[in-house]
């Protein structure tokens, strides 16, 4: 029996409605709405639409969005001042700058001018602190992470004891999920192995996974063969393999073979459709949560 598709983008819908009714009760009761800031700086395609998706998300929950765009020969100086700004405006509980940056912008330095109440990424290093030392509960979890341990609750995978292997090591997606899903609570409690492109005998580690996270970024990497059968596979992998010439769209790949993978593991997110919805979702709602907070709703 082919595997059972995790659906992305309706979980993230119901995620939504959900944050829609709570952003009403944020306004009836405090008179504001949400504030969120949104920074592109420079002219990336990709960045653009990843940006344009989340605006339009937070204008439909009735957010103050704020979206600037800056041009290509952005100082880092200039956008240090601009988020100082934002820092201390009362009315932007969220900002956003967009990776990556141009050269020539220190990424790590721009990360950590954000205030860390305000970083609804979840990547200042406070934030990742705290998510290794109590999941985040005081501190904002980055998105896709969030959002994959979202779709995990969700779907009811049991993580209690389960052998979870994770293929990628950065700070975005493959470090953050793997100190999530180790966690020693009700929604976690894994025993969880980080591997990566350089790992010796990948295919081993992959093999006794009862749920494969692969966020590594390359197209095909998890051959079918290296698969449990019944298992849980969260594919992050978003690739760019080529163009439709009918539509002009991207061809996208995961990092899994998800054709052939659906007729060995039990439950698999395809690509796209599967994380990418929810990483939207959850910065919504850290934005809703840090609201809340600067608000004294919670």
């Amino acid at each position: 029996m082919p595997a059972k598709i995790l659906d992305g983008t309706a979980i993230s819908r119901q995620i939504l409605d959900e944050l829609r009714a709570e952003v009403g009760e944020i306004v009836k009761k405090t008179g504001k709405a949400p504030g969120l800031v949104t920074i592109l700086v420079g002219n990336n395609p990709a960045s653009a639409s990843y940006v344009a998706s989340k605006v339009k998300t937070a204008e439909s929950l009735g957010f103050h969005e704020v979206q600037i765009n800056l041009p290509e020969e952005t100082t880092e100086a200039e956008l240090h001042a601009l988020i100082e700004k934002y820092n201390e405006d009362d009315d932007v509980h969220g900002i956003l700058v967009q990776l990556p940056l141009p050269k020539g912008i220190n990424e790590k330095a721009i990360v950590n001018a954000i205030d860390p109440d305000k970083d609804v990424d979840g990547f200042h290093p406070l934030n990742l602190g705290k998510l290794l030392a109590s999941g985040g509960k005081d501190g904002f979890v980055p998105c896709t992470p969030a959002g994959i341990k979202e779709i995990l609750r969700r779907t009811g995978v049991n993580l209690d004891g389960a052998e979870v292997v994770v293929v990628g090591r950065s700070n975005i997606v493959g470090k953050p999920i793997a100190g999530l899903l180790a966690q020693k609570d009700d929604t976690a409690n894994a025993t969880v192995t980080i591997t990566h492109t350089g790992t010796k005998d990948l295919a081993f580690h992959c093999r006794r996974a009862d749920v494969l996270v692969v966020a590594a970024g390359v197209p095909g990497l998890v051959k079918p063969e290296w698969l449990k059968p019944g298992a849980c596979v969260i594919d992050v992998g978003v690739n760019r393999i080529g163009m439709n010439e009918k539509t002009g769209k991207a061809i996208l790949s995961g990092d899994v073979d998800f054709a052939r993978a659906r007729e060995i593991v039990g439950m698999i997110t395809p690509v796209p459709g599967g994380v990418g919805p929810m990483t939207i979702a959850m910065l919504m709602k850290n934005t809703v949560r840090s609201a809340k907070r600067h608000l004294g709703l919670e």
